[in-house]
């Protein structure tokens, strides 16, 4: 099953809570179509900076975690840079997954959300969906894309009942406006029971020393954290929507 399938890779982790359900093995792929103001990996904007891997030889790495990760009620996700770029890889490597009794999670912007076909959701237990922003000139002006394919993406996963974590990056002057909270907030509500939690993750500078190694000015080196009354009142947003939320 596994055979002839590869992919451009930047690397793979461990990790707990904060990339889906439980334990998860965590495949880092190389290549995203949007350059956001926040990336905190942009060593994965390119495929050509990743290492071409076979599956099979991905799968005997998962392999030496695979009852662990079992007991743990956990799997793998596929994250990036931006997996959808390399989506028929990602197929067969939650193909082999489930096979295994591993949990599935998609981690993506939803910008290419239209290369997520029938067959790849059939194996995605769950979507972890970026909404960077409601507001189109936000949106522009953090990730230079468009959010209007996002939107749509969501509204398609949440037809087919496919379950969402919607997460929302919280950054002081950049995606904090008051409306632009309320815009994610009202779309989120719209789409019903997919949505089991929005995840708000605060802004953070951890990632500016790979922009020191790689020789480029980190666009938001002088931005500071959100403090606790900014959380508070965007917490309060999406749980006036009656949105189960929390902050990563």
């Amino acid at each position: 099953m596994t055979d002839g399938f590869e992919a451009s890779v930047h690397s793979w982790d461990l990790s707990t809570g904060v990339d889906g359900p439980g334990t998860r093995f965590v495949l880092f792929l190389s290549g995203c179509p949007l350059r956001c103001l926040y990336c905190q990996n942009p060593d994965t904007w390119h495929m050509r900076d990743g290492h071409r891997r076979r599956l099979d030889a991905i799968m005997e790495d998962v392999e030496l975690y695979r009852r662990f990760l079992q007991v743990a009620r956990g799997g793998v996700t596929a994250s990036g840079g931006e997996p959808l770029l390399q989506s028929e890889f990602v197929t067969e490597f939650f193909r082999a997954a489930q096979a295994w009794e591993l949990s599935t999670a998609l981690d993506t912007s939803g910008h290419l959300g239209i290369r997520a076909d029938e067959e790849l959701l059939s194996v995605t237990d769950l979507v972890l969906l970026d909404i960077k922003s409601y507001d189109p000139r936000t949106y522009r002006r953090l990730t230079g894309k468009e959010v209007a394919p996002t939107l749509a993406f969501a509204e398609r996963l949440a037809s087919v009942g496919q379950r969402m974590w919607i997460r929302f990056v919280l950054v002081p002057g950049v995606t904090d406006d008051a409306e632009n909270v309320d815009g994610i907030a009202r779309f989120a509500a719209t789409l019903g029971p997919a949505v089991e939690r929005v995840e708000i993750l605060p802004f953070h500078r951890l990632g500016q020393h790979k922009y020191d190694a790689l020789r480029m000015p980190f666009p938001l080196a002088d931005t500071e954290p959100p403090d606790d009354a900014l959380i508070k009142r965007v917490t309060a947003q999406f749980a006036a929507q009656w949105l189960p939320v929390m902050v990563a």
